[in-house]
């Protein structure tokens, strides 16, 4: 899986051009063994092949450009290959996604998402004219995006969607047994260069996804990763917010990221709650793979926050009683 590879040409364009870009790659598999045989095909997504180099044999049919078949490569060959093509499909960046993963005991899952997306494509230059965007949506704004799809795990509620202005309505959810869809709208189309941030939140089954290992710790078992589906991401955090209480965590997640501990409050906390911290840079679709986080826990911390309720509905009754046997009034002395 390559990542920012492909390099927008012209660097900016208007509102009712297409995209085009500029792809980098080698004829021949650059290997540290010697190839007896090899043929390269590199498929464009449109017809619109403005150039491509040739490197004796290449044939094009299509969208397809066919590099070979080469015979006898030598170790480490490289034979550099330049195609410009057109390209409208979304280019959605997710420059930072935080995600954070509140764990309540008492049966929920509270999962909070910040979104800081960009277009990564071409620029876009001049003046957006909504009229010509609604009027001509096939010609106007081509290489733009206005809905991304986000791959929710099954038994979701209480799904929000929410920008610093306030709650966005045009969003859908569509759910079954083994997945929930959640198509979003920002309020304004995106073009190359433009920005939006946005929050997705929305809350899961405790008995879902948190379970008992066979040593007696709990763990819980999510997917990393991002949930929009056809978008990089540059910077990802993962915060597990685990129950007060909880000791001696354990992350276990199958490949390379940065860790560290936090304390995070909440209403009614005492000591605060252990944070695990993952970060991990340049995620692409195939980071959703399962992780685990584990966690020793003792029952006894359930029992805090009822005991702090029922302490404070305590203390003001004690202390509105005595009020009403104080007198407070002043009389003159006789």
């Amino acid at each position: 899986m390559l990542t920012h590879s492909l390099e927008p040409f012209p660097a900016e364009i208007s509102q009712s051009e297409s995209q085009l870009v500029y792809y980098r790659d080698s004829a021949v598999l650059l290997s540290p063994y010697h190839v007896l045989e090899q043929v390269t095909y590199i498929k464009m997504p449109s017809n619109r092949i403005e150039s491509f180099t040739r490197v004796d044999p290449t044939t094009r049919a299509g969208s397809e450009v066919k590099y070979g078949t080469y015979s006898n490569q030598m170790p480490n060959s490289y034979l550099p290959v330049l195609v410009h093509y057109e390209n409208n499909r979304p280019f959605a960046v997710v420059e930072e996604l935080v995600r954070k993963v509140e764990i309540s005991h008492w049966g929920n899952i509270q999962i909070t998402e910040q979104y800081k997306l960009k277009h990564g494509g071409a620029r876009h230059k001049g003046v957006f004219s909504r009229l010509e965007y609604q009027s001509r949506p096939s010609i106007s704004g081509a290489s733009s995006f206005k809905n991304l799809l986000a791959r929710l795990p099954p038994r979701v509620h209480s799904v929000y969607y929410r920008d610093e202005i306030g709650n966005i309505s045009s969003s859908h959810l569509r759910t079954d047994s083994h997945k929930s869809d959640l198509e979003i709208e920002p309020r304004y189309p995106l073009f190359g260069g433009w920005h939006c941030t946005f929050t997705i939140g929305y809350g899961l089954p405790l008995q879902d996804f948190v379970f008992e290992s066979v040593d007696g710790r709990r763990y819980i078992n999510l997917t990393f990763g991002c949930p929009l589906l056809d978008t990089v991401v540059d910077d990802l955090t993962v915060k597990v917010v685990l129950p007060e209480g909880s000791k001696n965590p354990e992350h276990v997640v199958p490949f390379v990221t940065e860790k560290h501990l936090e304390t995070s409050y909440s209403y009614l906390d005492v000591v605060g709650r252990t944070t695990v911290v993952l970060k991990k840079k340049n995620v692409v679709g195939e980071h959703n793979v399962p992780f685990q986080v584990y966690y020793e826990f003792n029952p006894i911390f359930m029992l805090a926050e009822p005991l702090m309720l029922i302490s404070a509905v305590l203390l003001f009754f004690v202390a509105f009683i005595a009020y009403l046997h104080m007198d407070l009034s002043i009389r003159k002395s006789s």
